[in-house]
């Protein structure tokens, strides 16, 4: 029994169909079928039921894929170890995040700090990224979305009010703040359906007691406040003194619109020295961004764009 034969197999099990499971590891079918085949034999049992073309993991398949994800779970977690121990230089993080637009400057100045570091960054949503999460494919994640799933630990490391904002000469730009539910006729601007943020906004809708007049729907953050800018209707954003664009921002009296932004890992898995780093240097950037905003106290709010 090889270690490329239950890499095979974890692959083929997974799909349950050879010919998408060569494709993914670009090797050709026959070889692939070979390779189950020879692995059987040395099992002693069949581990799929076979019908015509189409092939079923049974019951013996998916007690051997247990053992199989267990196994080569902790050969993965083994090299990381045996990386760590020759230090930083080694090390590489995979992160996945629902968005960049608050990790730029951080992951600039970890880069910055431990350039030997090599990143590989997956944009995910919450239910994708705690799946990664839960496998072992991504280290960490950061998320404004709740986590609630088993075994995933995770930190708030930013409390982020969510404003109005208005574009300039708007009525209400004189106000310093607003009920959500006085904005029922204003046309909007905001996400594509489906976007982490929206999926946000939309519950301060719903508890504001109406449905938005969407004018235009973007999947860039960035975008927001130049639409917003522009004359084409206000939106919800976030405030942590980001560099976009000042705009007229009213702070949201009903309902109670904030963010929490976390960064998860499982605690089960095994964190390598650059991923514990990363998450203790996130921590500890965003504590000491927030000690720094208090101490300043600006007058001027500065939207993030989303």
């Amino acid at each position: 029994m090889e270690l490329l034969q239950l890499q095979y197999f974890r692959t083929v099990a997974k799909l349950e169909h050879m010919t998408k499971a060569a494709q993914e590891l670009r090797i050709a079918q026959p070889a692939l079928s070979k390779t189950i085949a020879r692995l059987e034999e040395d099992v002693g049992v069949p581990l799929f039921d076979r019908h015509g073309r189409q092939i079923r993991l049974n019951t013996f398949g998916k007690a051997f894929l247990d053992k199989v994800d267990a196994a080569l779970t902790l050969l993965d977690e083994g090299k990381k170890e045996v990386s760590e121990l020759a230090g930083m230089e080694h090390g590489s993080i995979h992160l996945a995040t629902s968005t960049l637009d608050r990790l730029t400057e951080p992951l600039g100045e970890f880069v910055a700090l431990h350039p030997e570091v090599k990143f590989r960054i997956t944009q995910a949503s919450m239910e994708r990224m705690a799946q990664l999460v839960e496998t072992g494919d991504v280290d960490v994640g950061f998320t404004a979305m709740p986590v609630e799933y088993p075994g995933i630990r995770s930190i708030t490391v930013l409390n982020e009010d969510v404003y109005l904002a208005v574009p300039p000469g708007h009525r209400l730009a004189d106000r310093d703040s607003v009920r959500l539910s006085e904005l029922a006729d204003e046309p909007f601007v905001g996400y594509t359906e489906g976007f982490p943020f929206q999926q946000m906004n939309d519950k301060f809708f719903r508890n504001a007691g109406f449905a938005p007049n969407f004018v235009c729907r973007v999947e860039e953050p960035a975008a927001i406040a130049s639409l917003v800018r522009a004359g084409l209707g206000v939106a919800l954003v976030g405030n942590c003194g980001g560099p976009n664009t000042k705009l007229d921002l009213l702070t949201i009296e009903d309902p109670a619109c904030q963010r929490q932004f976390r960064i998860i890992w499982h605690e089960k898995r095994y964190l390598s020295l650059a991923a514990r780093t990363f998450r203790d240097f996130i921590v500890r950037y965003f504590a000491e961004r927030e000690r720094t905003a208090q101490q300043r106290n600006p007058s001027v709010l500065v939207p993030t764009g989303s």
